[in-house]
């Protein structure tokens, strides 16, 4: 559905002859259009931190909310207020559905004295936020509804129970329930789930290891699932940039666009106080000078990503394919160039470590190792294990002198009491490191 609404956000801008962005009610970017531009004050200090933090505070969004756009049913256009940090006015097209704002489509205002939109073309417009309404609703509705069904399925044990939870989610789908889906697990998550996500047909809270659907626990120990739709199996980035957007500021994708103003931002999903709009290229200036704050459900003390698993047609397979998804997420925690958002198609030999075991690796012959004592000797091994044994690749990619790693590779083997001219031993201690990775 996430290219839904960039065609209605394209269509918008077109109309208007500006770029438009699609926010939700909560202020969340959903679509925006590409924009070049040298105009300096298109970057205001409401704009950059709301692409540095993704969100906007409290005080800008009642400070937008205090013109009444939440009650508006027609544009309104908001003056610039240098003090506020607003240095250029926008232009606001509540998007509603029967009579409740579903988001906003925002875009920035012509210079003063200069005439705005035509009125004409600001009524097509509303027109088409008004379908834009009806996709938000839906949305909603449906991932709001779903969210116990799709938890059930998720939680329940194997045979009976879980026949029938697929039976009542697919039953709650409908038609849609047939067609294609990821399954996308997204952790540590703590507060509560979003309330709609791009592209979702159901979102919940699970536990993140363990069964039981009861969302109780400690914080850190929830994950985020999601159900997306697919429109086939080679159309994943939607899907993927929805994602990416549930994840703190620096973990998104760098892309470059804008609404109101040119962008080369790592945050191209600026939100809310932005009201229309990415920054341009200086903003990796402010970006320097300011705090980048993770999401409001982003656990701060650990590493959130996500893991995306394969697509699945049918809901037969989705406690496999949820599965996939909880071992990629582990998967891009334990190998950071795999993340911050790793499918499952692209974890390599952690597809098979992430499914031993969800309990820390402690086989005999590895524990001592694995001690913070010799976290040296065990990144060395490790490396020299990942180039196949090449003991002239290892040292350089250590940067040590070759006498130094085969120093190190006797200790490692007086330690485990392991073989590494064995391939039965190299297996198992490559496969003992790899597995520690994981949390």
């Amino acid at each position: 559905m996430k290219g839904d609404y960039q065609d209605l956000v394209d269509e918008i801008s077109a109309l208007l002859g500006a770029p438009a962005t699609l926010e939700n009610r909560d202020f969340r970017l959903i679509a925006f259009g590409a924009h070049d531009s040298d105009d300096d004050l298109a970057m205001d200090p409401v704009r950059t931190r709301s692409i540095l933090t993704r969100q906007s505070t409290a005080a800008v969004r009642s400070w937008f909310e205090g013109f009444g756009i939440a009650r508006a049913t027609g544009p309104v256009r908001i003056p610039a207020a240098p003090d506020a940090g607003v240095y250029r006015g926008r232009i606001c097209l509540p998007v509603r559905f029967r009579g409740i704002v579903q988001g906003y489509v925002w875009l920035l205002d012509q210079e003063p004295g200069t005439p705005g939109p035509d009125p004409a073309a600001l009524a097509a417009a509303m027109e088409v936020a008004q379908r834009i309404g009806v996709l938000l609703a839906e949305e909603a509705k449906a991932g709001a509804d779903l969210s116990r069904e799709f938890q059930a399925v998720l939680t329940a044990g194997r045979g009976w129970q879980q026949d029938m939870a697929v039976a009542a989610l697919r039953a709650a789908l409908g038609p849609g329930g047939d067609g294609l889906h990821a399954a996308v697990c997204v952790a540590p998550w703590s507060g509560e789930a979003p309330a709609s996500v791009p592209g979702a047909a159901a979102v919940c809270l699970v536990p993140r290891r363990g069964g039981g659907g009861d969302e109780a626990g400690a914080a850190g120990d929830l994950a985020l699932a999601v159900l997306l739709r697919l429109r086939s199996t080679d159309a994943l980035t939607p899907a993927l940039t929805a994602v990416a957007r549930l994840l703190p500021r620096t973990a998104e994708p760098a892309r470059t666009a804008g609404a109101g103003g040119s962008a080369t931002a790592a945050a191209a999903g600026a939100t809310g106080g932005g009201a229309g709009g990415t920054a341009k290229a200086a903003g990796s200036t402010a970006a320097a000078k300011a705090k980048a704050a993770p999401t409001p459900t982003a656990a701060p003390a650990r590493r959130i990503t996500a893991g995306v698993a394969d697509p699945v047609r049918g809901l037969a397979e989705l406690p496999a394919a949820w599965e996939q998804a909880v071992a990629a997420a582990r998967a891009a925690v334990a190998q950071p160039r795999l993340g911050p958002v790793a499918q499952w198609s692209a974890i390599g030999p952690y597809r098979l470590l992430a499914t031993l075991s969800a309990d820390p690796v402690d086989d005999p012959a590895a524990r001592a190792l694995l001690t913070p004592a010799h976290r040296e000797l065990a990144r060395t091994a490790e490396v020299f294990l990942d180039c196949a044994g090449q003991a002239g690749r290892a040292a350089a990619a250590l940067g040590i002198h070759r006498q130094t790693l085969y120093y190190r590779l006797a200790r490692v083997e007086q330690l485990t009491g392991l073989d590494l001219d064995e391939g039965e031993d190299r297996l198992l201690l490559h496969m003992a490191l790899k597995a520690a990775r994981l949390t």
